[in-house]
């Protein structure tokens, strides 16, 4: 079996070069040709159609993993021609050639496809009413996929954070090297999710989806949450990375943390300020048992440290 990964040295797809590897023959592309050390792999820019049109009809896979993504949320509201290209466009792509190849198509959506308006943790099958550019593309590019009659696994996650890459981790450890008190977000509401659960839950999905004969296993295919158990706020989980980073010896010290409201921290995008995603659909169809975030959190920190 041949996989392909998009976006291999993102967070997400440089962990997932890990986990997939004992899958099948894995083929790498990013969108500079490189991974993480400068190892060479394919150029594929979803920007460009040319470029991902070459790269699926020149690794013909049986299973393309996308984890390349236009993230950069406020960014979007001024480029949203370039989201709406690689978050949707894209897909529609990737869906086509699945299509027709009798591929498989795993890919990554994120909490932001909701208004964040609700009180329960949501559920695959609410309806979806993005606040934003970041959350209508990649909206689009879920309906893309689906349109695209392929078999595909869509796996919304969210908070998403890594010992490597930009995030919101590596901000608050950067920002406690500066700085005696942070304001933090304290009313937007979310389960914090490292990379690393991602990507090993992902290979665990793909490989009893592909261990079930043909007729189950299309039971199993669709849309799935795949989160951290549990759910706290910005301000609690930069909290958290400051009591265990600074027990763990990488800051000296930890600011003095203030809580401050959405509306004191005004941002180009609106965020949604509830998205706890209810994740027993996967639990339930794969046997997943999501670990609690704080557990998430001691890990990526224990990696930093070691």
């Amino acid at each position: 079996m041949k996989i392909l990964l998009l976006g291999a040295n993102g967070q997400v797809g440089f962990e997932l070069a890990r986990s997939l590897a004992p899958l099948g023959e894995l083929v790498c592309a990013s969108r500079s040709g490189t991974l993480a050390g400068a190892a060479p792999c394919l150029a594929t820019d979803l920007a460009r159609p040319e470029s991902l049109a070459a790269t699926l009809d020149a690794v013909k896979a049986d299973v393309i993993v996308n984890a390349a993504a236009y993230t950069a949320v406020d960014r979007a509201e001024d480029e949203s021609v370039l989201a709406q290209r690689v978050n949707a466009q894209a897909l529609a792509e990737i869906g086509a050639y699945a299509a027709a190849h009798n591929a498989l198509a795993v890919h990554y959506s994120t909490d932001y496809v909701f208004d964040g308006a609700g009180s329960r943790p949501y559920r695959e099958n609410d309806a979806t009413a993005p606040l934003g550019v970041y959350g209508r593309s990649k909206r689009d590019g879920e309906n893309a996929l689906r349109a695209s009659g392929c078999d595909h696994l869509i796996l919304r996650t969210a908070w998403v954070y890594a010992a490597r890459g930009h995030n919101f981790l590596h901000t608050m450890l950067r920002l406690a090297r500066e700085r005696d008190e942070l304001r933090v977000v304290g009313d937007q509401r979310g389960a914090p999710t490292p990379a690393r659960l991602i990507s090993a839950a992902t290979a665990v999905a793909l490989a009893r989806l592909l261990a079930r004969r043909a007729g189950e296993r299309e039971k199993l295919l669709g849309t799935y949450h795949l989160c951290a158990a549990g759910q706290c706020t910005w301000f609690d989980f930069a909290g958290a990375i400051f009591a265990r980073a600074l027990a763990a010896g990488l800051i000296a010290r930890a600011p003095r943390l203030v809580p401050i409201s959405t509306t004191e921290y005004p941002t180009r995008a609106r965020r949604p300020a509830y998205s706890v995603l209810d994740c027993s659909k996967i639990r339930d169809a794969f046997g997943l048992h999501l670990p609690e975030w704080r557990a998430g959190l001691d890990a990526v920190i224990g990696e930093l440290a070691g």
